[in-house]
């Protein structure tokens, strides 16, 4: 039986206040299972990456519930919150958000080390060589190219063996042949470690190699292809 993952209940969220106030999710209910790949798409200012900075506990709802592998983030602390996602979610950026003055080694071992995870070098070595990088360790993210720098990117978010892999546009800032390779590098490692591997992204192409695609628009689900398949194929 597929374990659930992700559990969103009633998830409500605005942005900003007064007369500036967005109401930016709205009521919204999500299940997702482990191990599955799932597309979010939808045009700009729906909330599909809201949603996902709700999922990887980067923003707090107004009211509803999220529980991420059984537990309850909306009644953790900030503190809490911080320390549960460190150890069970990477997360990648459209902009890489490397840091500037450390090299690929170091932007990958550092939250490690943060974190008192043992042999956070020897752990940073590994899965930069894994991500093909084993050659570019002492360079700095200014000596890189942008699919290199997304490697690095990619190479920190595993670093921590996260349960669940979120990726916020990951090929936005790359050209189409290298947005492939990374976007292969993605699924390739979802794959491997059986990972939860949740895509936001304007590439319909992109969100169609996932297992799943949900739709979002005006804060809220306006279609999933869980819900289109027979029943019999939900379950295998």
């Amino acid at each position: 039986m597929a374990k659930t993952i992700i559990e969103l209940k009633h998830a409500d969220l605005t942005l900003g206040s007064a007369a500036a106030s967005v109401h930016v999710l709205k009521g919204i209910d999500l299940v997702i299972e482990a191990g599955e790949s799932v597309g979010i798409v939808g045009p700009s200012g729906s909330g599909k990456s809201t949603l996902l900075m709700v999922l990887a506990g980067l923003e707090t709802l107004d009211s509803g519930e999220i529980n991420i592998s059984g537990t309850p983030l909306h009644a953790l602390s900030e503190d809490q919150v911080a320390d549960f996602r460190g150890r069970n979610i990477g997360i990648v950026f459209q902009s890489f958000h490397l840091i500037a003055n450390m090299t690929a080694l170091e932007n990958v071992a550092v939250p490690l080390e943060l974190a008192n995870v043992a042999n956070p070098f020897e752990i940073a070595r590994r899965e930069l060589n894994a991500v093909g990088l084993g050659e570019r360790l002492n360079h700095y993210p200014g000596q890189l190219s942008g699919g290199e720098q997304q490697r690095v990117a990619i190479a920190r978010a595993l670093a921590p063996s996260p349960a669940l892999l979120i990726a916020d546009e990951p090929t936005g800032n790359l050209d189409a042949d290298t947005g492939r390779q990374i976007a292969d590098l993605l699924f390739a490692k979802q794959a491997e470690r059986g990972m939860t591997l949740l895509l936001v992204t304007h590439d319909n192409g992109l969100a169609k190699r996932c297992s799943r695609q949900i739709r979002v628009r005006s804060g809220q689900i306006e279609g999933d292809s869980a819900a289109d398949r027979p029943a019999e194929a939900a379950i295998a």
